[in-house]
């Protein structure tokens, strides 16, 4: 077995942990820095480029985020999410709800940290802070202090290369997903809001303009049938699959589906497969896609289609972000939208004949990138079963290959 040796998080750091900038986000603005906040990391470590804002304040450069630097959530459900800087994403300022530490190249490979961060053994150090059903803050000073078993430098780097090439296909997956999904984009762009294929036929005057001649303005109730979420007690979560899949708010989103972190023995609420979940509540807008069943807290709401046109609905409500936009607070106003109000949103309705087309084309399209979501899940899930194990030497990398 190889054997392994312990040390603090501060001890691998080239100095003690430092909270990120206290500074309101800003609309994104290229030329401004891109500001890096707890919602804009995934479950997985990744960041989410939807929705990413700008920072403007003089000092926001002293929050730069630097090659080999890791940052934490510190507070909410989000304690213990971490996103290594390695600067492919290019330049970051972090958020006062965040802990940086500077890894010292010197003392480990930085990248192991990565990984162990997203290992049970992790986990379970954080979940050691929680109260009841409710995740406990952690500060630099504890961060600081958590402890790390870690094994030879040369292990570590033999353990990375094998990391890293699970992480390179995850991320070509990923590429390949936003793609296919600009694909989609860009065609409801060129049928439900340039009309380019119908510019020749007739068009007629409607309250959101001219549209084609056959075609109507409706309510969102017309396509959708709508459920707001409601949270179950708080007793019935666990995280060791005891239930039905909880997601209580977009803290769980991802780039289009998101990722498992709750169950509930109590659900009350439900989301069909494929449905679309809007956030209601601050930030209200954000959407994702059911990839199963689930049960839907308060700040959640499932939107699922009639007629089962559900790429037609999907790229309808990413059309309808910047009206979604308009129900966030303002000031210490606390942003949510009720479900009338969805109901009652008003959106162009083609034929049906014309929706079907479309499905032909964009369904074989959103299979594609679910079927790779789910193979980067898988790859992820092997990652994180493989690293204990070839850190502790229970499994040896040569057996990787045998």
């Amino acid at each position: 077995m190889e054997e392994l040796k312990t040390y603090t998080l501060e001890e691998l750091s080239k100095g003690k942990g430092s909270y990120g900038i206290a500074a309101s986000a800003v609309p994104f603005n290229p030329n401004k820095h891109t500001y890096l906040r707890i919602t804009d990391i995934n479950d997985d470590g990744t960041l989410n480029k939807k929705g990413l804002m700008s920072v403007d304040e003089d000092n926001a450069a002293d929050y730069l985020l630097e090659e080999n630097d890791i940052v934490f959530a510190r507070t909410g459900n989000s304690t213990g999410r971490t996103y290594f800087y390695d600067g492919s994403d290019g330049e970051l300022v972090y958020a006062g709800f965040l802990i940086k530490f500077s890894l010292d190249e010197n003392k480990l490979n930085p990248r192991i940290l990565k990984y162990y961060t997203h290992s049970k053994l992790y986990y379970d150090w954080v979940h050691s802070f929680d109260t009841g059903g409710t995740r406990g803050n952690i500060n630099a000073k504890i961060y600081g202090a958590m402890p790390i078993e870690l094994p030879s430098r040369e292990m570590q780097d033999r353990i990375v290369d094998i990391m890293k090439s699970l992480d390179d296909k995850i991320a070509l997956n990923q590429r390949i997903n936003d793609n296919l999904e600009q694909q989609a984009q860009a065609l409801y762009r060129s049928w439900f809001i340039d009309f380019e294929p119908f510019k020749g036929g007739k068009f007629i005057d409607s309250e959101l303009g001219e549209i084609p001649e056959g075609w109507r303005v409706g309510k969102l109730i017309e396509i959708a049938d709508i459920i707001m979420g409601q949270s179950p007690q708080g007793s019935s979560f666990n995280e060791i699959g005891d239930g039905i899949i909880f997601y209580q708010g977009r803290t769980e989103f991802g780039e289009r589906f998101p990722s498992i972190r709750l169950y509930t023995t109590e659900p009350s609420r439900f989301a069909e497969p494929l449905s679309v979940l809007l956030s209601v509540r601050a930030p209200v807008g954000d959407i994702n896609i059911a990839s199963r069943k689930c049960c839907i807290g308060r700040g959640l709401a499932s939107i699922k289609s009639k007629k089962a046109h559900y790429s037609f609905l999907f790229y309808t409500m990413q059309s309808l972000k910047p009206l979604l936009d308009k129900f966030n607070g303002e000031g210490t106003v606390f942003g949510s939208i009720n479900r009338s109000s969805l109901e009652n949103m008003t959106i162009v309705i083609p034929p049906n004949d014309i929706i079907e087309r479309f499905e032909k084309i964009t369904q074989k399209i959103d299979m594609k990138i679910l079927n790779f979501f789910n193979e980067s899940n898988n790859l992820k899930d092997q990652r994180d079963i493989l690293l204990p194990k070839l850190m502790s030497g229970e499994l040896k990398i040569n057996d990787l290959h045998s």
